[in-house]
């Protein structure tokens, strides 16, 4: 039989766990980052209200990783996820992009910083909501942060930049009625000419309304929808620009048959592609137009 003394297993056993502590306090010492982490979903932050607008934030920190290739990866993120890039500063380390309006419901801007943090880059988005919408803060942290999670850093993350920075977009058509998009165009020119060209540039359009003018434009067949100036409007919407933006849709090929079977007031529905616009005189062109019933 073996016999074991007692207070010798004690004394053993609180030496064991007085080295566990003394090496935990050396790990936590020594590596003080990886114990005070955050992740993208614990610095997440809502603000502002549903009357002045709502506001959320999330960052994150990428070990090796420079703003610029920061933003040349959130550049090629973000269109791949169907956002609308407005401008991208990589030099500057920023980036504007925005949710894409839609039937049901306005677009907004998104911007995201890069800030460099040694040999690591910390980047934060911010969205930033029109005055009366709302939106599930759950939805927005996990947008907010599948962009972020994406980025890399590294090699890997120098190649992402890379592609990023040439990225094409794969935005959905915005479809809407002819009535809606000018009034929104209108509002938009109202705030910013220049962000209203951006924002519609490269775009493609599925409009509903009614025909006005049959005409055409520029060599081509053109349809002018039918839309009221504000103060002819049965309905006064609030916080409305006081101009509206006519649309012009210039017919391509092919579409003559259809075109010349057209009058005023008909109802028509049509598809087409970003031309030209003149903030100027309010005037949006879409090309290449082809009936969409």
């Amino acid at each position: 039989m073996l016999l074991v003394d007692s207070e010798f297993i004690i004394a053993i056993t609180a030496g064991d766990s007085m080295r566990s502590l003394l090496l935990s306090a050396s790990v936590a010492l020594l590596f003080p980052a990886i114990a005070q982490a955050q992740t993208c979903e614990d610095t997440f932050v809502k603000g502002g209200n549903v009357i002045s607008g709502s506001r959320f934030s999330a960052s994150a920190t990428i070990a090796d990783l420079s703003p610029k290739d920061a933003i040349g990866q959130l550049n090629g993120i973000v269109l791949s996820q169907g956002y609308v890039v407005i401008a991208a500063e990589p030099e500057d380390g920023s980036l504007l992009f925005e949710q894409s309006m839609t039937r049901n419901a306005r677009g907004f801007p998104l911007t995201a910083t890069a800030t460099a943090q040694g040999s690591a880059t910390t980047v934060t988005v911010e969205a930033k909501l029109p005055r009366g919408m709302t939106a599930s803060v759950d939805t927005a942290k996990s947008q907010t942060c599948q962009i972020l999670g994406a980025l890399k850093g590294g090699r890997e993350g120098k190649a992402a930049a890379a592609k990023g920075l040439v990225a094409t977009g794969t935005a959905s058509p915005i479809v809407t009625t002819a009535f809606d998009l000018s009034h929104q165009i209108s509002k938009d020119t109202e705030r910013n000419p220049a962000a209203a060209e951006l924002r519609y540039q490269n775009r493609s359009f599925v409009l509903s309304g009614n025909v006005g003018e049959l005409d055409k434009f520029e060599g081509d067949y053109g349809v002018l929808f039918d839309i009221p100036n504000p103060w002819e409007e049965a309905l006064q919407l609030p916080n409305a620009a006081p101009f509206k933006t006519d649309i012009i849709c210039k017919m391509a090929p092919g579409q003559t048959a259809f075109y010349l079977q057209l009058k005023p007031d008909k109802s028509i529905k049509l598809s087409g592609d970003f031309d030209s616009f003149d903030s100027r005189h309010h005037v949006l062109v879409l090309r290449n137009c082809r009936s969409a019933r």
